[in-house]
């Protein structure tokens, strides 16, 4: 029998009701008074210097209302503070087509759209770069004047173990290179946001984002206006998968419109803008070479790749890293080394698509596994078995493994599909396979470096019994509202539905970092934990006095506070509030600041021997 009377079980979600019923408000759904409706100028060219904007002719057009450009707002943003190249609508100069270049508001859609076709745009074209090899090599082009080397956003190299020897000391070698061509995001719902700028010159952005917190800071930067005056509420959101956590164009062009216009502005972008803006996963070009004894067990790794980013920077330094650092988590490396390098190219930015940077060295990671399984004549599966990076222990580049469940994974799979006996048996053009992989659960560091908590909670208990959770959480869909009132269900002894949570709000929640890197469960989980613990013994030492019992045979569930050894001794949760906020006060408790739920140590990239050489071009 479980301990929870919460936790795993079949209950129904707190928001499904409202997402069965058509009644969530997504941002595309807002309609306020008096709104106008926008609409965002692209550019048609890959390369090209900006000479002039000509507005003149939209702002004539009946029903249009305001047009705004790239001078309005010149202020470099992005999500990596570190890493700020790109303008909310292009400046001087647009390096992929779809580059957001100006911004109508009108009275109806239509009328914006057919207002984007009378502004003019005098392009001076310049030559684009559109492949890794290009950008590597065409220093007589830049995309970015900042880039130190030909068109190279990051460079990293990194050593960790005795490689000379590991490959001395192996029986076998391969080397293989494999191409990851990169795709795109594609969310039921498109991007979306709704600006309201109100009288009392305070701003509030509905949108469909990841990171209402980070784009809460750009907002600041970028509009000039104090972040104290701004408000960002993240809507429902209809599908994410980390293209909707970089601050984007059309959220500062409504916000602006709207403070010139003081009328609310919603942007709403279609499919083929989606494209354009998704930040989708880098096409990576990859040498790995690895050595193994004749039994399997590895030796040494040096993992070389080549990620195409596109025109700006999003999370490349992270995904860069990525792309390395995580390739040790699975299996057991004694000596590893990395380069790596992102490229700029013209093409539409590539960012945080699902296990960023992790995705494509691990397709061809797998895909070598199964060739030396070949080359040595073993079973892939067992062969993955026998050389898993054990769990509760560290990688060559200290990273901490914890839990470690693939071995039970491959079992089961084994089971279920008899992979072992159906390979190689199937028949002529048809085949089985397997891959095995791991990534992060939480992000070790903030965006911008501070020890402030990563994650916060505050919950309010009311005198009905009813629990209110605030957090700074984004609903994309993955289940966080749910699992926020199901953690204060469990701690307090309430049912989910006697839950409230209000989330994605900076005006009302403490601050989240960000729903990403499969990090909102466990930052934000533990988060509403401690604060739901802190009230939960103040109801259970009302609960105590009124019973005449010892607060330590005290248990709550369901609703009742009630003796471990006599549970038909018991206090209903609500009058335990009431008893509790009599004594108290108001029953309002916040998690205690904290950098992370688990103490760790600087990332492994900033403490060992850095190597000084550069890959080769790839081929």
């Amino acid at each position: 029998m479980s301990e929870f009377s919460v936790i795993g079980r079949r209950l129904p979600k707190v928001n499904s009701w409202a997402h069965l019923t058509g009644e969530a408000r997504y941002a595309d759904d807002l309609f306020l008074p008096r709104m106008l409706y926008g609409r965002v100028l692209r550019s048609t060219r890959p390369h090209a210097r900006i000479r002039r904007v000509d507005t003149s002719r939209a702002l004539a057009h009946p029903g249009v209302v305001a047009v705004v450009t790239g001078a309005d707002m010149p202020e470099k943003m992005g999500i990596m503070p570190s890493t700020q190249d790109e303008t909310a609508l292009a400046v001087d100069r647009v390096r992929y087509v779809g580059e957001p270049v100006a911004a109508v508001a009108a009275l109806d859609e239509d009328t914006a759209f057919d207002a984007l076709s009378l502004i003019q745009v005098d392009y001076e074209d310049l030559e684009p770069i559109f492949t890794i090899e290009e950008a590597l090599e065409r220093a007589d082009v830049k995309i970015h004047d900042e880039a130190k080397r030909a068109n190279v956003f990051k460079e990293v190299h990194l050593s960790f173990g005795d490689l000379e020897t590991g490959f001395a000391t192996a029986d076998h070698v391969r080397d293989d290179w494999f191409f990851f061509e990169g795709n795109t995001h594609a969310p039921i719902e498109s991007h979306s946001a709704v600006a309201a700028y109100g009288p009392d010159d305070k701003l509030t952005l509905w949108t469909a984002t990841q990171v209402p917190h980070y784009l809460h800071r750009e907002l600041e930067k970028v509009l000039g206006l104090p972040r104290s005056r701004i408000r960002v509420i993240a809507t429902p959101n209809g599908g994410a998968f980390g293209g909707k956590s970089d601050p984007f164009g059309h959220e500062f062009a409504a916000a602006l419109l709207s403070i010139r216009t003081r009328r609310p502005v919603k942007i709403t972008l279609d499919r083929e803008e989606v494209f354009y803006a998704h930040r989708g996963r880098h096409p990576v070009k990859m040498r790995i070479r690895t050595g193994v004894k004749k039994d399997g067990e590895i030796t040494a790794v040096h993992y070389q790749s080549w990620l195409d980013g596109g025109a700006y920077a999003s999370y490349g330094i992270a995904t860069t890293y990525y792309t390395g650092a995580l390739l040790t988590v699975t299996y057991r490396i004694p000596a590893y080394k990395f380069d790596g390098v992102r490229v700029y190219t013209n093409k539409p930015p590539c960012g945080p698509k699902r296990g960023h940077g992790t995705t494509q060295p691990r397709y061809g990671f797998e895909c070598q596994i199964d060739k030396i399984a070949e080359d040595l004549d073993l079973d892939p599966l067992e062969y993955r078995k026998k050389i898993l990076q054990p769990a509760n222990s560290r990688t060559v580049n200290d990273l901490r493994i914890t839990s470690m469940g693939l071995g039970e994974c491959l079992d089961a799979l084994q089971r279920s599909t008899r992979y072992s006996e159906r390979r190689g048996q199937l028949g002529r053009g048809k085949g089985i396979g397997l891959a095995g992989s791991a990534y992060i659960s939480g992000a070790g560091l903030p965006i911008y470096w501070n020890e402030m908590p990563h994650s916060g909670a505050e919950i309010r208990i009311d005198r009905g019994g009813g629990v209110t959770v605030m957090c700074g959480t984004s609903e994309i869909g993955q289940g966080s509202d749910n699992m926020l009132a199901s953690v204060a269900a469990e701690a307090l002894g309430v049912m989910p539905s006697d839950v409230h949570v209000v989330s994605g709000d900076t005006s009302l929640a403490p601050v989240d970092l960000g729903s990403y890197s499969s990090r909102v469960t466990f930052m934000a989980g533990n988060a509403v934990r401690d604060a739901a613990m802190k009230l939960r013994a103040l109801l259970v030492a009302a609960a105590a006095e009124k019973l005449e019992l010892p607060a330590d045979r005290l248990l709550s569930a369901y609703g009742r506070i009630y003796d471990r050894d006599d549970p038909s001794k018991f206090i209903a949760f609500a009058d335990a509030a009431v008893l509790a906020e009599s004594k108290h006060g108001t029953l309002v408790a916040t998690s205690r600041p904290r950098a992370s739920a688990v103490p760790s140590r600087a990332p492994a990239w900033g403490r060992r021997r850095r190597t000084r050489t550069r890959p080769r071009s790839p081929r």
